[in-house]
């Protein structure tokens, strides 16, 4: 599972709004946790959060809220689920001023990881440091997934990481 992640996934330069919301959740549950008991239950987190629809999981109300608390294939943590709800209505407000998420995220880029986790706080919830700079370097944001010994280095840069921009 971490080998897949690895070779397809891990800073890869992601261009779907959905799938960097979904990338964001993913990061989110994993502070405390083991990276691979995330990779695990990403088709569970998928699922409970509408295939990561930011329009469907900006709308969840108390019915889903307990629906993902009683979800034993996720992480049931209030907190947690409160932020990806959360989290998800901010990138609706996001989308409606500057057009995606993506153009949100391009626009403020480059900024250093201390700005940019000021402005992750600022905007979401349940982002602390090794979450922003996880979920930057896993999207492509900022370089440190792989080093130029790694095979797949060559593959992330056919993708035309942000980071390779600055």
């Amino acid at each position: 599972m971490h080998q897949q992640y690895h070779n397809q996934t891990y800073g890869f330069r992601t261009v779907d709004d959905n799938e960097l919301f979904g990338r964001l959740i993913l990061e989110i549950n994993q502070a405390g946790l083991s990276w691979e008991t995330i990779l695990n239950k990403e088709q569970n987190f998928r699922d409970a959060y509408s295939n990561f629809d930011i329009d469907k999981v900006s709308n969840y109300g108390d019915k889903e809220r307990q629906r993902l608390l009683l979800d034993a294939g996720i992480v049931r943590n209030k907190l947690k689920i409160n932020a990806a709800i959360y989290n998800a209505q901010q990138i609706v407000i996001l989308k409606n001023e500057f057009g995606s998420f993506i153009r949100w995220l391009d626009m403020n880029h480059p900024l250093s990881i201390e700005e940019w986790v000021r402005l992750f706080k600022k905007t979401f919830k349940f982002v602390g440091g090794k979450i922003v700079s996880e979920f930057l370097m896993s999207t492509g944001y900022i370089p440190g997934a792989h080093n130029e010994n790694c095979p797949i280095f060559v593959e992330v840069l056919k993708t035309k990481p942000k980071w390779k921009e600055v």
